[in-house]
């Protein structure tokens, strides 16, 4: 009789490859390290002087996730590549949700989210890439955009053996823990940095001209992770000490303006590294130049919004935007951060009012009192009384998911782009699933389902035959 072999669940695998690539990055970028210990600091710090915060982060599950957490993003070329890597983050157990086009914030990128959708695999581990896809039909030029589809099909940014155990484990249903290990090294290398350009300066600087971007993409061995980031509790604080860690934080911080009740995401960062580069010379000789495009991110978290509450915060985030009339920059940030929180006084900041008129989604869980009263005196309750007697309390769930304006505006100003360039060619999201190879997740499905298990848990442990909304 042969016995099955012992696989690693996916979860697992992600938490170890996370802590693997937050080792690897750290070596790579020195200042990262300081940014963690800084977030550190200053979240202890958040919890100590907001005791409601931590019962929260309590009674959800994230203060155990809270050190570990973590969002990477790459960015790559072919439609090959992004199906591979969607094979690749299987093994992790995370999959693509959501669809985000760069385009029209003037970066030639289409992009999703992989991660893992159902809370318990998030509490495991909420590691997320957002990766990103090189609109080449973008490039204006025709024979740099052929140029540049010649170089991308040359290379191949995923190691043998990576490709072998990705096919082991789609073969055999999982990876046993030496496997495991060996496919945690193996796809770091897909992530690694490579001073060595694959393209002459020449080659480089059209590239650079036509957007940074693209010559970030094309001219590499690999698609290098350009930044790491981690959470933070109170990113007012964090903005305000970069510097004295000799941190050169971006002006304005992108998102919602601070609230009592945070919402969607916050994100700031650091400028991008000047890296050296050695590129090939006509005449095979090494030439050493220098590419930025990697850099430092924070992002806080918020609750995630409905349909209804997104509606509205995309509506209050453009008129903020109208009103200025510019982009946010060093010179108009306080104006900026002014017009953003008049305007944002029009979404309620509290989380009752919040959940009445469905903004937000949240998540439920049955109170000490509840689990002691008898389930025949509650039968007849409807899930508001429930909660008016305290025998059901609510938490907002919390935004796994990115800002497309973010993820461009991040983009830009940490790479000192002074205006915003358009690119006409419009959303394709029909084109991007088809590159991918799967479709993509809808975000807010997936919170409709998170709340609906915690209102199915909280019927099942008060003994009630259902709870609806």
């Amino acid at each position: 009789m042969t016995t099955q072999p012992s696989f690693v669940q996916p979860d697992e695998i992600r938490a170890r490859f996370s802590r693997a690539m937050s080792d690897m990055y750290q070596a790579e970028v020195p200042l990262y390290g300081a940014l963690l210990q800084l977030v550190a600091e200053i979240n202890t710090q958040t919890m100590e002087q907001q005791p409601e915060l931590t019962r929260h982060l309590r009674q959800t599950g994230e203060i155990e996730r809270l050190n570990m957490e973590r969002h990477g993003a790459i960015r790559v070329g072919t439609a090959a590549e992004l199906a591979t890597l969607r094979r690749l983050f299987a093994v992790m157990g995370m999959v693509p949700v959501g669809y985000y086009d760069l385009a029209p914030a003037g970066v030639p990128v289409h992009s999703t989210a992989f991660r893992a959708v159902h809370e318990a695999s998030l509490q495991v581990s909420p590691f997320r890439v957002f990766t990103s896809l090189l609109r080449l039909e973008l490039i204006e030029q025709p024979e740099l955009r052929q140029q540049a589809a010649d170089i991308l099909a040359k290379r191949d940014i995923f190691t043998p053996r990576a490709i072998e155990l990705i096919a082991k484990y789609e073969t055999a249903g999982g990876l046993t823990d030496n496997e495991a290990t060996d496919f945690i090294t193996q796809a770091l290398e897909t992530f690694r940095w490579h001073s060595q350009a694959t393209v002459s300066a020449e080659v480089y600087q059209q590239l650079h001209d036509q957007h940074r971007l693209i010559a970030d993409v094309v001219a590499f061995k690999g698609p290098h992770i350009n930044h790491l980031t981690p959470r933070t509790l109170n990113i007012d604080a964090v903005q305000t000490a970069m510097p004295e860690h000799h941190i050169t934080p971006k002006a304005v911080i992108e998102g919602p303006p601070p609230r009592h009740c945070p919402i969607l995401l916050r994100q700031t960062s650091f400028k991008a590294l000047e890296e050296k580069v050695a590129f090939i010379s006509t005449d095979g000789q090494r030439v050493q130049g220098h590419h930025t495009a990697r850099f430092g991110e924070i992002e806080q978290r918020g609750a995630a919004l409905t349909a209804k509450g997104r509606s509205l915060y995309d509506h209050l985030l453009q008129a903020a935007q109208d009103q200025l009339q510019v982009p946010a920059n060093e010179k108009n940030a306080e104006q900026y951060k002014t017009l953003l929180c008049e305007q944002f006084s029009q979404f309620p900041d509290d989380y009752p009012t919040m959940r009445a008129e469905k903004l937000a989604f949240f998540r439920y869980f049955p109170t000490e009192k509840g689990l002691h009263i008898s389930a025949a005196s509650i039968q007849d309750l409807t899930l508001e009384q429930l909660i008016s007697a305290a025998i059901i309390q609510y938490e907002p769930l919390v935004y796994e998911d990115f800002l497309p304006v973010s993820a461009a505006g991040i983009f830009q100003s940490n790479l000192g782009d002074k205006g915003q360039s358009h690119f006409t060619g419009h959303s394709s999201k029909q084109n991007f699933q088809r590159d991918l190879g799967v479709e993509v997740i809808d975000e807010l499905q997936l919170y409709e389902e998170t709340q609906q298990r915690s209102l199915a848990a909280c019927a099942a442990a008060l003994q009630l035959p259902t709870l609806s909304l």
